[in-house]
Formats: structure tokens, sequence, C-alpha cells
């Protein structure tokens, strides 16, 4: 009778929803800007003659490495050998005649003080000797031009670097400068070559005005590279150029690193993933990525107050540093964040809050991406 009158009492209400809370972590970091390119030799050379001829012997390996001044084709010297000789003869016979006209004209001025030469015979012999003088200083150049030809007969390599495939065959006949012989390039140092987009441009000019960080047009920042099958960031180099324009058409700017490479390991046209020292040292505060969700374009963190009700706050996000995100904006050192149970929530409601500790992973230096929403900076380090 009881219950059909309505007396029985309502179910006791579920207890608030048991969550962890922590303070943000604090850490001395600088961020760094994802960048990806190629590297490229710093000098690539298509190899050609400097003289016509027959190539007579090949003296390399197709791929093979090489120092400066290797020889690599001998074209057939014979020819200018000869050349040579007749210069030589030429010489030699311009010194005799240059002997004889200075002998002429000495005779010529004694004469002349006893006046038994006439004056114009006397400045024919002068001249004569000069003539002469030129008939020498022609013929010294001409040896000197001859060999050069004949040690253009053997081509070197221009700079230490690695070979490409020979482009012709012994008995070939080459062209100076025509023939493409082969090619070679530098390989270290090595460029890793990439272009950046304008935004970032003008960060980091702003930093620069700012004194937080140097431009890359006048200070050498480092950059950091790992190639496609490597998880890590292990090669190491310093920025050497910031082209002088933005690409209207691309809205870029083209840059270059200089890389170290004594074991030749990196190859031209290999890809790879940079990352540049995009800021100064800033503190920074740090929250796992698990307590982060996201509500449409929205960043949002739950912060349990004083009432241990848990209220959700919208958060600017960087990058990851000890597999910790940074928070820009939004939270305060002394916020209680909710770490764990953030599914279980709901906005304004009460929670247990249960106090935690935020750990960094010193292992986790870096994340390899960085939140889509954030294209200023992909990654950072602790400093």
């Amino acid at each position: 009778m009881l219950a059909g009158c309505g007396g029985e009492q309502a179910p006791p209400a579920p207890p608030p929803p048991q969550v962890t809370v922590a303070t943000p972590v604090q850490r001395e970091v600088v961020d760094w800007d994802d960048y990806t390119g190629r590297f490229v030799a710093p000098q690539d050379v298509e190899v050609r003659p400097r003289v016509n001829g027959v190539v007579t012997a090949i003296h390399f390996r197709d791929g093979q490495d090489v120092r400066q001044g290797a020889p690599l084709f001998t074209i057939d010297p014979r020819p200018y050998r000869a050349a040579l000789a007749q210069a030589q003869a030429q010489a030699t016979r311009a010194n005799a005649a240059l002997s004889n006209a200075r002998q002429v004209t000495a005779r010529s001025r004694k004469l002349a003080t006893a006046q038994a030469v006439s004056t114009e015979e006397l400045e024919a012999n002068i001249a004569a000797e000069r003539t002469a003088a030129a008939d020498l200083a022609a013929a010294r150049a001409a040896i000197t031009n001859a060999e050069l030809n004949l040690s253009f007969t053997t081509v070197r390599a221009p700079f230490s670097g690695r070979m490409s495939d020979r482009k012709v065959s012994i008995g070939d006949s080459v062209a100076d400068g025509q023939t493409i012989l082969t090619r070679i390039v530098s390989l270290d140092p090595i460029w890793f070559e990439f272009e950046g987009a304008e935004s970032f441009y003008l960060k980091n000019l702003r930093q620069d005005q700012r004194g937080e960080r140097g431009s890359s047009r006048t200070t050498a920042n480092p950059v950091q590279i790992q190639l496609a099958d490597e998880s890590e960031y292990r090669w190491n180099g310093r920025m050497e150029f910031l082209d002088n324009a933005v690409d209207p058409d691309s809205g870029t700017i083209r840059a270059h690193a200089v890389v170290q490479n004594p074991t030749r390991f990196l190859t031209p046209g290999m890809f790879g993933r940079a990352r540049l020292l995009g800021s100064g040292t800033y503190k920074a505060m740090l929250i796992p990525d698990e307590a982060i969700v996201t509500d449409q374009t929205r960043r949002l963190v739950y912060v349990v107050g004083n009432d241990n009700k848990a209220v959700p706050r919208p958060v600017e996000v960087g990058a990851t540093v000890e597999g910790l995100r940074i928070v820009r904006d939004g939270l305060a050192p002394t916020d209680r964040v909710v770490i764990t149970g953030v599914g279980r929530l709901q906005p304004g409601a009460p929670v247990q809050p249960v106090k935690g500790v935020i750990k960094a992973d010193p292992t986790k230096q870096a994340a390899p991406t960085a939140p889509t929403q954030e294209p200023a900076s992909g990654q950072a380090t602790v400093r």
C-alpha cells in the first residue's frame, strides 16, 4: 500500500568520478621548426675537355671517390708535344735573332760616335732590336700556351668528390668545351637544401629584432636532420645561406645548411626532415597529451577548482618535449589539471580529485610531429 502511494525513496546519486590532477611541469625549452628537403652537392660539375683529340686512357672506375687533381682521362698528347717542341724551337730562333740585333745595335752606337754611321741607320738597328725582343716574348708566350695545352691532355678532378659513370670510351674524339666526359660531385661537406614558409621567415625576423634568436642570414643556427629510415635526428649542421627574396609564386624562401660528411654516407638527392632552431630559451608549462581534448577547432583541458568542479579551459598548445606537450597560453602554474579520467567528465560537474605528478621522460627529447593547429614550431628541447 505504501509503494502504491509513492512513498518509496529515490536511489542515491552516484559518487563523483575520481580523477587524477596535477600542476603543470615547468621547463626551460627552445622550439624547433620542421622542414623537409634534400641533400645537395655544393659543387656539381660536368667534366669537359679543354683540348680537341682522341681519348687514349681512362683512369677511374665508375662511381669512384677521387681526390682533387687525380687524373681522370688522357687525350692523345702527341700533337701537343709536337706543338710544344715547335714553340720551343721558335723561341730559340727568336733568342738568336735578338742576340744578333743587339750586337748590330752596339756596333752602330760605337760607329755613330765617330760619325761613321748615319743617324737613320742607327735608329733602324735599334728598331730591329726591339722587334727581335718582341718576337722572343711572343715565342715564349707560345711555349706557355703549348705547355698548357699539353697539360690539358690529362683531364684531372677539379675537386675531391665522387665520380659518375664515363660518358666516352677509349678511341672517342672529344671537342674542346663541348663533349661531356663525366660528372663529379663534392660530398664533404654537403648541403641540406630546403624551403621555408613566409610565416616562418617572418617569425624568425621578429625574433631577431627582439634579440631572442639570431637571423639565419647572419647566424649559423644549428640544424638537426633525420633521414627517411631514421627515427632520430642524427645529423647535425649549421645554417649557411638564406635567399635574398621570397618566391611570390610559392610564398617560400630558399635556404641551405652545411653538414659535415666525413664518411660520405650522405648522398646528393637524398631526402631528409630537418628541424631548425626556432626560438630563444623560454620557460614553458608541460602537460601530457592525454590531458588535452579537442572541441572542434579548439584544444581544451579540464581544470579542477577549489569547489572540486572540473571546468574546461581553452589552451594554446605547442610542440612536445620529453614526452609532454607545451602549453603556450591558457594555464597558470598553480592550476590543477586533470591528467587521467578525462573521458568521464562533464563540464561543471563535481569530481573527486586525487593528487598526482606529471613526469617527463628525458629519453623522449622531441616528438616526431607537432599539432596540426600550430604551424610555427614543430618540436622543442629542454635547455
